[in-house]
């Protein structure tokens, strides 16, 4: 299955950086076929990722990006309430390839065992670009100095591969 290329404006890493987490992105996501091109500074990628947030994710993380509430309890199924998608929450502390999986295959594809995860599969209902830009969406609403610690958690996952 192929994933779709990113190219991300990053502000404040050096030219060096950022083009090794570009090339890091393309080689993560992998190249040809059906590719999107996302760009978390552009204003129109960031308006669509923001109606189809609205639209596919809203009603659990909140149109604030703010989750459930007490998201950190289990609920009684073992199920976690959704988590804030704003800097309160954990989602920048994750990689965009990993956010990019969760979304496409679901929660309960990377969890570890033992854990239930209540986030569905949108790769049915989104396509890769689709996906991309809710992420570039939820991405702008970060502050700038947490953006730029996902930056590096990106391009230490990055490294690895």
């Amino acid at each position: 299955m192929r994933k779709p290329s990113f190219g991300v404006v990053v502000t404040g890493l050096s030219g060096a950086a950022l083009a090794v987490m570009v090339a890091g992105y393309m080689g993560a996501f992998g190249s040809g076929g059906d590719t999107a091109v996302i760009d978390a500074s552009a204003p129109s990628t960031i308006v669509l990722g923001k109606k189809i947030y609205a639209q596919q994710c809203a009603a659990c993380h909140g149109p604030n990006l703010e989750g459930q509430p007490d998201w950190r309890s289990r609920l009684a199924d073992g199920r976690l309430p959704a988590p804030p998608h704003d800097e309160t929450g954990h989602t920048w502390h994750h990689a965009d390839t990993l956010l990019f999986d969760v979304t496409k295959y679901g929660g309960a594809k990377n969890a570890p065992p033992g854990f239930v995860s209540g986030m569905p599969a949108f790769g049915e209902k989104l396509t890769d670009r689709e996906i991309g830009t809710v992420l570039a969406y939820i991405k702008s609403r970060w502050p700038e100095p947490v953006r730029q610690r996902q930056a590096r958690i990106n391009a230490q996952v990055l490294q690895q591969k």
